[in-house]
């Protein structure tokens, strides 16, 4: 049996914020005493298909949880979704339709998956509850908060001061998420540091309905692999848990080394102990920070992918960026004869039909960039056109790749 006390130190290791830790070990106690575990939950609007590593430091905190005997529901906002979480936001976010959000939504099962017990998680669809309130409920839920206390958000106080719109909409997404809460009567709600003002509303609007407020776990945020922002599907910054380990491998080395330890404590599942070693060591200059770096990619591979896939995503690593050599399998990709004029194509509508870009636009950004090579050859020009031919390798920037194939 682990003690409530030891249930709290390891609960509250990593933890940014707390609210409050007496609730928190209150409620371990009462759980304890009636023998029933807690109900903890985490609600991921599926706005985009990939849950990435800073998704993972809150699902990593959600085991802690499972591995301590309580209950752990995953609420997929398929109805939350369809608005989009203001937080964060200047403008108001693009409603995603009901496929989308549907789409997105099965993917991310399997993926959290990867770090929580699917034996022991409860995966929840908020339409299940929100689609069904009247229109007598909702005005109801309104009825529990000024429009006053609601402007005082940072997102929402800022787009007012800027004469920026704010819809009306937009001020459902804490009711909704707080509703989430009441309809499972939840003990604890997980969430990063920027969801706190969602998380206290829940904690506010249970209090209303008469139950028992939950407790806010905040995580800290993982910056992306830009140093800068927070790690984002829609900024391009991110790891998804879902990648493949080269991939993976690749972008982790392409982090600056100014936030590597910090990957290092949200990132990785090491100890603290080897963690602080690392940190004593990069800055005594015994460990130089590529070094360093290269654990780190190798840590995060071998979480989600294994040992001996970490082991190979290094060496092909190795062999395409230090050694100049491509990867041992470049994926092939058919561009079609009829495509061509005088056999060449435009070089961004090449990297488009290759599926290395998104748009001709992108294509042209990347190119000024120097980011794109035809076999050994860069690329300079957004104009030029490129002899095509079978067996030729495409190349944008150092991860990307894809052999041509004729038909």
């Amino acid at each position: 049996m682990v003690t409530v006390e030891e249930q709290v130190n390891i609960l509250k290791r990593k933890a940014a914020e707390i609210v409050s830790e007496e609730d928190l070990r209150e409620k371990l106690e009462r759980a304890s005493r009636a023998s029933r575990p807690l109900r903890v939950k985490l609600g991921l609007d599926p706005s985009a298909p990939d849950i990435h590593l800073g998704h993972a430091v809150v699902l990593r905190k959600l085991r802690e949880f499972q591995d301590l005997g309580h209950e752990v529901v995953l609420v997929v906002g398929d109805f939350t979704g369809r608005i989009g979480d203001p937080t964060g936001k200047s403008e108001t976010r693009r409603q995603l339709s009901v496929d989308e959000v549907t789409k997105n939504a099965r993917t991310y099962q399997d993926q959290a998956y990867k770090i929580l017990d699917p034996a022991r998680t409860r995966i929840a669809f908020n339409g299940e509850w929100l689609s069904k309130l009247t229109f007598e409920d909702v005005i109801n839920l309104a009825s529990k908060y000024t429009v006053a206390r609601m402007l005082e958000r940072d997102e929402f106080s800022a787009r007012f001061r800027e004469e920026q719109p704010i819809y009306i909409h937009e001020f459902f997404y804490p009711f909704m998420q707080a509703y989430d809460s009441i309809a499972l009567n939840a003990d604890v709600e997980l969430g990063g540091t920027d969801q706190k003002f969602n998380i206290l509303f829940g904690r506010m609007l249970q209090r209303e309905y008469g139950q028992e407020p939950q407790v806010a776990m905040l995580m800290p945020i993982l910056v992306g692999t830009d140093g800068v922002n927070k790690m984002s599907k829609s900024l391009g910054n991110y790891i998804g848990v879902a990648e493949p380990p080269s991939q993976m491998y690749g972008k982790t080395m392409s982090i600056s080394d100014d936030v590597m330890m910090t990957f290092y404590e949200l990132a990785t599942t090491l100890p603290d102990e080897e963690i602080e070693a690392v940190r004593e060591a990069l800055a005594s200059g015994r460990l130089h920070p590529r070094d360093a770096k290269r654990r780190l990619a190798r840590e995060i591979v071998a979480l989600y992918h294994g040992p001996e896939a970490a082991k190979a995503a290094e060496e092909e690593f190795d062999a395409v960026f230090r050694k100049g050599e491509l990867p041992e399998d470049v994926p092939e990709v058919v561009i079609s004869s009829a495509d061509l004029a005088d056999g060449k194509m435009w070089c961004p509508k090449l990297l488009v039909a290759a599926g290395l870009v998104d748009s001709t636009s992108e294509a042209r950004r990347l190119i000024n960039q120097r980011a794109v090579r035809v076999d050994s050859e860069r690329v300079t020009d957004p104009q030029a056109c490129v002899a095509v031919r079978p067996g030729m390798v495409v190349r944008v920037g150092k991860r990307r790749f894809a052999r041509v194939r004729l038909n």
